[in-house]
């Protein structure tokens, strides 16, 4: 299932997406287990709503240096435990939204990545169980300001502006292997980045079982599993793309702030 969710008559709404046409579901807000969707009776055309971020994460959680490509090309050396960060909220758009570029930066970079959508409470879960509490996943841009990166000594700053974290365009359902998608990543249409998720240094249940040991994961959080090499600068006027296998594209424009 691809699970959308959009805007129609003015009012964000939840839905799953059939070829062109959106069918609209109660989501509940516990659970995002698919099987106790129900759908309401209405339907959209999807040229005729807006899609919106497929879900409203009240937390993203960040993972640094998970290829060992990009560790190389930052010359870190690889992590002997998951290196966590957090997005806030407000740094969440939708795909077609704009990218603001922060006047305080010189430099804003593009980071293609697989994005994993949790679908109920998970609290110290281990990774023999952590798939179960996923629902889905989606395509995510971990915009850095990465002049901020170094010079602040540490990374949420550089990385939690408004607009940084693009999400979508849909929430792709019943996934058995995480470990089996091919990310990739397109500044102006040209292939920048590309790596299959079973490079993972940390697989998605390790990650899972590692955050949840210190908090609370609830329905619609979203954890962003790392980079591959290839990342690069954007600017103004710039259009990036993340593609991911059985997700969808997910496209955004870079613009200068007033």
């Amino acid at each position: 299932m691809k699970l959308v969710r959009f805007l129609a008559n003015g009012t964000p709404r939840f839905g799953k997406l059939v070829r062109d046409i959106i069918v609209e579901l109660d989501v509940p807000v516990s659970d995002w287990n698919p099987d106790n969707f129900s759908e309401t009776g209405r339907s959209y055309d999807i040229n005729a709503v807006r899609l919106l971020s497929p879900c409203l994460p009240s937390k993203i959680i960040c993972l640094g240096l998970n290829y060992r490509s990009h560790a190389e090309e930052m010359n870190y050396p690889l992590p002997k435990k998951p290196i966590i960060f957090m997005k806030p909220s407000t740094s969440v758009i939708g795909t077609g939204d704009q990218i603001i570029y922060p006047p305080q930066s010189k430099r804003v970079d593009y980071e293609a990545e697989l994005g994993v959508v949790i679908g109920r409470n998970a609290y110290r879960i281990s990774a023999a169980e952590a798939l179960d509490y996923v629902v889905g996943y989606t395509c995510a841009n971990d915009v850095t300001a990465r002049d901020k990166q170094p010079k602040e000594g540490q990374w949420t700053y550089a990385k939690s502006f408004d607009t940084f974290c693009p999400l979508g365009p849909v929430i792709e359902t019943g996934i058995e292997n995480p470990e089996s998608f091919v990310v990739r990543g397109y500044l102006n249409g040209r292939q920048v980045q590309e790596a299959p998720t079973s490079d993972h240094y940390f697989s998605v249940a390790e990650i899972i079982e590692f955050v949840s040991g210190c908090m609370t994961l609830l329905p619609g959080d979203v954890i962003l599993t790392g980079t591959p090499s290839g990342i690069g600068s954007l600017n103004p006027g710039d259009q990036f793309a993340v593609v991911i296998d059985r997700i969808g594209t997910l496209k955004n424009t870079i613009i200068r702030a007033d």
